[in-house]
């Protein structure tokens, strides 16, 4: 049995030797050292180049480091075989922390108090309270549903938007195309974390802003991005930052990475920048969960957290 990790971008020397070590018995290449292509059983894949999947002609399974699969589903050669999805609690929980840290953030209205001290302003502005403020989070995976639950755990009125309907306790589900304008004329914070489609590209634009709910925030509503750069137009960002449509953003994942630095995006003090590490896959979880997989896999058990190809997630 071979495995092969083709990590664009990423140092594959950790990974490779944690899988080494995790499937004794496995060859473990990394996709600089020479291999024979027919050899590969499974690939561990992220961002892959054109020529990632060539000569795989007895690949099993392709398995996705991120928990986003849209760089895998567009690629032009992408071998008919099974795709494996990454459901760590350590991502998911990470997600959660830097959603809360940036709903709070806005919901106390720190990007005013932050304008106020640098020009040395007392002024009290008085935040309204967690349970008068609704979140809305789209895209209800696991990386959603759990943010949701935890802001209503901790007093936020949350909303929730997907595809298809959910049940999440406590939460008020919209669901389909029909519903998401009432699902933002309800929403004062709105968090993106769906997965990238043709149908989400670009979801984040002036025409979607301009239907939040206006009259919670000081200043407007707020946008925390955490899902894919593709899903936001960053022109409407700007516009509607400078012209209060939106009173704040939250933004870790960009159209062009890293950020250009002539992005008028890091010029604006209502929008507050993280370089795309809002939830990173751990080498030591991810080896372990990948490693149990290709485990009973190969024991003959069947492949779970499947991608659905024609959702493209």
């Amino acid at each position: 049995m071979a495995l092969l990790l083709h990590l664009t971008g990423i140092d594959e020397t950790g990974w490779a030797k944690g899988f080494r070590e995790a499937l004794p018995g496995t060859r473990v290449f990394m996709h600089t050292e020479a291999y024979d292509p027919s050899e590969i059983e499974y690939v561990f894949a992220w961002r892959p180049a054109a020529d990632a999947f060539a000569g795989l002609v007895n690949l099993k399974a392709i398995l996705s480091l991120g928990a986003g699969v849209d760089a895998l589903v567009s690629h032009p050669a992408l071998p008919d075989v099974p795709i494996v999805r990454f459901i760590d609690e350590e991502m998911t929980h990470c997600m959660s922390d830097y959603v809360i840290s940036q709903v709070t953030m806005h919901q106390r209205l720190f990007n005013r108090y932050a304008a106020h001290q640098k020009a040395k302003i007392w002024s009290q502005l008085y935040p309204p309270a967690s349970h008068e403020i609704a979140v809305g989070v789209m895209g209800l995976g696991v990386l959603g549903a759990d943010a949701a639950k935890k802001l209503k755990a901790i007093g936020f009125s949350v909303n929730g938007w997907s595809r298809s309907p959910k049940n999440l306790d406590g939460i008020d589900v919209y669901a389909g195309d029909e519903r998401f304008d009432a699902f933002l004329a309800a929403t004062d914070i709105l968090v993106c974390l769906l997965p990238l489609t043709d149908e989400t590209a670009g979801i984040l634009n002036m025409d979607t802003f301009k239907k939040l709910r206006r009259d919670r925030l000081i200043g407007g509503p707020a946008l925390v991005n955490a899902a894919r750069g593709g899903h936001q137009k960053e022109a409407d960002i700007v516009a509607a930052l400078r012209d209060g449509t939106l009173g704040a953003a939250s933004l870790d994942v960009f159209e062009v990475e890293p950020l250009p630095r002539t992005s008028p995006l890091w010029e604006l003090e209502t929008c507050f920048i993280t370089p795309h590490v809002a939830a990173i896959s751990n080498e030591r979880s991810g080896v372990a969960y990948f490693a149990k997989i290709i485990r009973d896999h190969a024991a003959g058990a069947p492949l779970p957290n499947l991608v659905d190809r024609s959702r493209g997630y």
